[in-house]
Parts: C-alpha cells; structure tokens; sequence
C-alpha cells in the first residue's frame, strides 16, 4: 500500500515503523510498496525508489528489521509510466495543480507506449523511442542489484493497474505498429524482456512475483485469457508467482476503472484460481479476503498458493496472528513477539476467570 510519503524516494522512519508493524504481526512475506526503478517512474514526489544507490542503506534498514521478526523481506519494483507526475492522494489523487506547486511538487516528464495522456487534463507522456526500451531495461537491472545489497528474498515486478507495464500489455493502450504493438505477442514482448532481465539479475535461489491485472474489465481490453498466455510465458522465465489483481487502465488509481465484475469479498479469487490451473504456476490472491476462515478456504482448496493482505492489514495490522487464533492454530499465542505475548497470554487467562469470551 503506497504511503507516498518518501523524500526524494528515500524511505524514513514511517516506512520503517508501517512495514515492521506488519512483521511483528505474523506475515510471512512483507513487501514494500511499489518502488520507482527511475525517477521519472514515481507516480507521485512521495515514492519510495530504487534508482539510485543512496536509496540502499534505508531499505536496507526495513528488509533486516522485517527479517528480525521472523518475516521475509520483500520489495515490488515499478514503474509509473504515464501514471506518474501526478498529486499524491489526499492531494486530489488527479493531475498536478497549482496548489501541488505551491508545495514544492512540480511536474516531469513521463513516457509510456504512446503519447496519449491518462485523460483530459492529465500530462502527455512521449512515446517510447527505439532507445528507451534499453534504458529502462538497465533501470531493472540496477534496481534488482540494489535490492540484493539491501538484503530483501523476494521481487515482485508491477505489472498492473494501468503503470508503465501494463499499459505495453494492453491493446486499450498500446497502439503501437512495431514490434511492441499490434498482436497480443508483441504487447507482451517488453513486459517479457523486463521479466528477463530481472530473472538474470535476480538470483537464482530468490522467488519473483509478477503482479498482474488479470483484466482490464472494460470492453475490448486484456482479458483473463490473455493473462493465463502471459503467465505460462513468465513460467518459462523463471518467474515463480503471478500476483492476480486487476483492473485500474482508465483511472488514476487502483482498480479506478468502474468495473462491470461486482466488488464482493474474495472477487479476485477467480482470477488466482484459472491461473494456476491452466497456466501451471503458483498464484498469489487478493482482493478483499477478510477473514482467516475466507483465506484458509481458499488455500485449502487450492484457489491460490499465497493470500496478500493489504487494507485489511492496515486496519489491523496483527491481521495474521488473529487468524492463527481464530484457526485455531494458535491458541497460547507463541507466535506473538515474545514482548507482546507475555503481556497478552495472561489477559487472556484473566479473561477466561472472568468468563469473557471474544
């Protein structure tokens, strides 16, 4: 969950203290939020990123406190495309205003498959030219070797919700004539060419995740066959988790797009679900799953292999240590911090004296 809240894309003591509540919570994995392989990546000037080695020692400080806690450190590379340069949330979550350069935010220079802007209003970006496909390329490649100095296990390419990557996969975007447009093949190419060099940089013993927006949701756009083709590809890479979100490549923001697939707990599982079926591939699920009985159904039935929880954790980010207690997995809460669980444990006697059940 982006915090938009990092200083020139170097992370600070919020971060540190947002993705440690969440080690200290029971999760397997941590990631950090989507992080800027280029500067002019950052959807907002309050990105986290990854493109300069100056941004090392302070994700570094995150991956080895998570790890700390008994998690894996993890950390989703990205790339805005022409979703970048725009105000942060809370801002307007729209294009930059005068009010944003009032702060001190001021615009930049963005590129993406074409130069057709996100909407009335919004920046246009430049085409990619014949020599961007190798800078960004290379922008991967040192990303992936800072990530490995700051120590994290797993990266997750962003390759959804209507970002730079997305937009060369779906044809509601990528217009293109060349070999990077036209035939689903093509649309895929760069996307495939990033999931490579990554692979070749990454090493080889380390997990990659690629999050994907399964469908566009809107007529005439990527489609959950489309994406069941892509994966089988990222399979024959190397990559070991397809990520299964979807939507956002109309609107500025996540899943923005009005969606015709109607928004219930679990509505992504599908998704998930198909993937690993057909695609032969480990699968990640997300998308409002609530509740540890909700997400041990879906595992159990083989829906998914991994369950992201993203707002719900941020609404309780001890998320994972109650469903270990509401499973029953649990029950003298030993995999609570021991400086936690010491306290909590004799409340919980207390509370059985007094005959107070929750």
């Amino acid at each position: 969950m982006c915090q938009y809240s990092a200083k020139d894309g170097h992370v600070g003591d919020w971060h540190l203290v947002h993705l440690g509540k969440f080690a200290q919570g029971g999760a397997g994995i941590v990631f950090v939020e989507a992080t800027a392989v280029e500067r002019r990546g950052r959807i907002t000037h309050g990105d986290t990123g990854i493109w300069d080695d100056a941004h090392i020692p302070g994700l570094q400080r995150i991956a080895n406190f998570v790890r700390s806690q008994g998690a894996v450190p993890a950390l989703q590379l990205a790339h805005a495309g022409r979703k970048a340069s725009m105000a942060r949330p809370w801002h307007g979550n729209g294009p930059l205003t005068q009010a944003d350069l009032e702060r001190g935010d001021k615009p930049w220079s963005t590129i993406a498959p074409t130069d057709t802007a996100l909407g009335e209003g919004w920046s246009q970006p430049r085409a990619f030219q014949p020599g961007d496909f190798q800078t960004v390329l290379t922008a991967y490649r040192n990303a992936v070797r800072r990530a490995v100095a700051a120590g994290f296990d797993i990266v997750e390419i962003h390759a959804a919700h209507g970002y730079l990557l997305h937009t060369f996969l779906s044809p509601l975007t990528n217009t293109r004539s060349d070999d990077y447009g036209g035939p689903r093949e093509n649309r895929m190419r760069f996307p495939l060419e990033v999931a490579r060099a990554v692979r070749e940089a990454w090493p080889a013993a380390r997990p990659l995740f690629v999050r994907l927006s399964s469908i566009d949701d809107v007529e005439g756009g990527w489609s959950i066959e489309d994406t069941v083709a892509l994966a089988r590809e990222l399979k024959a890479i190397g990559v070991d988790v397809v990520d299964c979100s979807s939507g956002g490549i109309l609107g500025s923001a996540t899943a923005a797009t009005k969606f015709t697939l109607p928004r219930v707990p679990g509505f992504q599982l599908p998704f998930a679900e198909r993937v690993r079926q057909e695609a032969g591939i480990k699968t990640m699920a997300v998308g409002l799953i609530l509740t540890a009985e909700q997400a041990e159904e879906a595992l159990a039935a083989g829906r998914a292999d991994l369950i992201a929880i993203a707002r719900e954790a941020l609404y309780d980010p001890n998320w994972p240590h109650h469903a270990a207690q509401a499973l029953g997995a649990d029950p003298q809460m030993e995999r609570w911090p021991v400086q936690y669980g010491w306290w909590l444990t004799r409340r919980e006697s207390l509370l059985r004296k007094l005959g107070i059940r929750r």
